[in-house]
């Protein structure tokens, strides 16, 4: 009989044939009512989940699973998945780190470019027949700081360190004696050291809202901030004060507290540039997500070692 897996994530439709091909049964639930009415109604048969950092698995959810055997989660982060409660009933957790790293730093650049050169505004004004010569920063040769160098992060480096002859400087749970970047010892001596700051770093409770009024201040105001990573590793209220202040020149943002709301205050200010969590999202980088979910999953039930396993906490 083939293993049943729920899949929670909305955006890899087109890429789920990869893995009914592979003879797994799919349950489709994107949404909250669908979610909870696919774990009231197949609880019994569900042996996996797909799931993503946000939308996550819960210890009440994974109670109700008795069949449950293993969690993949879509790209780097799991923080919304409860790896006590995974380990407590000896749930596998793998994750689908660095696979969508490219996609992830080509949007980050797309940000930091559209807001450092004020392409929106630029754009908008062309559209209404206006015809604004408005002097903006060059990129090239200026100070990078990222917050986080794993896969993304070094992804980031590379292309700004290579295209752009960006001076790079970065902060990270381990000093990597792989890479010739300059390590700091926190984020706010990184920030004191950058023209513009990226947020790289995986979230959960380690990394939350290592980014505040502090490290805000010591970027400056003419300091621009990015955020690929995760919301809640930023203060969003010192974020948007700092913004309204001009105690930074601006941030492009691609992640929110409360997606898919936004903060207010953010969306009437011209000193940010917004986009919907999109930075992972590419047809390259959704197959090959979906392609490791399914070697995962094979290996799981094939009794082989997993591909990228979580490390999970002692079971208590």
């Amino acid at each position: 009989m083939p293993a049943t897996v729920l899949v929670l994530v909305e955006t890899i439709n087109d890429y789920l044939p990869i893995l009914e091909q592979q003879g797994f049964h799919l349950i489709l639930a994107p949404t909250p009512g669908e979610r909870a009415e696919a774990i009231k109604t197949h609880a019994g048969q569900i042996n996996a989940v797909l799931t993503r950092g946000p939308l996550g698995l819960t210890a009440e959810e994974i109670a109700s699973l008795p069949r449950l055997e293993i969690i993949c989660v879509i790209g780097a982060g799991y923080e919304q998945v409860d790896l006590q409660a995974a380990s407590n009933s000896g749930i596998a957790v793998t994750n689908g780190a660095g696979v969508n790293a490219s996609s992830v730093a080509d949007h980050a650049l797309a940000l930091l470019l559209s807001l450092v050169r004020d392409i929106p505004r630029a754009d908008a004004a062309v559209r209404r027949s206006e015809w604004p010569k408005v002097m903006r920063p060059s990129l090239a040769g200026k100070r990078l700081g990222i917050l986080g160098l794993g896969a993304v992060g070094l992804a980031i480096a590379k292309r700004c360190a290579n295209g752009f002859d960006m001076q790079v400087s970065y902060h990270n749970r381990q000093i990597r004696s792989d890479v010739p970047y300059t390590y700091c010892a926190t984020p706010t001596e990184l920030a004191r050291h950058a023209d513009f700051l990226v947020v790289a770093t995986p979230g959960g409770v380690g990394t939350r809202q290592l980014v505040d009024k502090n490290v805000l201040q010591a970027l400056g105001p003419e300091g621009f901030l990015v955020n690929i990573a995760r919301a809640s590793v930023v203060n969003t209220a010192d974020l948007l004060q700092a913004l309204e202040q001009r105690r930074i020149a601006g941030a492009g943002l691609d992640v929110f507290d409360d997606e898919p709301r936004v903060t207010d205050g953010l969306k009437t200010l011209n000193n940010v540039v917004l986009t919907p969590h999109v930075a992972g999202l590419s047809p390259e980088a959704t197959e090959a997500m979906v392609e490791l979910v399914g070697r995962n999953l094979i290996a799981h039930f094939s009794g082989q070692p997993l591909l990228t396993p979580i490390a999970l906490p002692p079971a208590n």
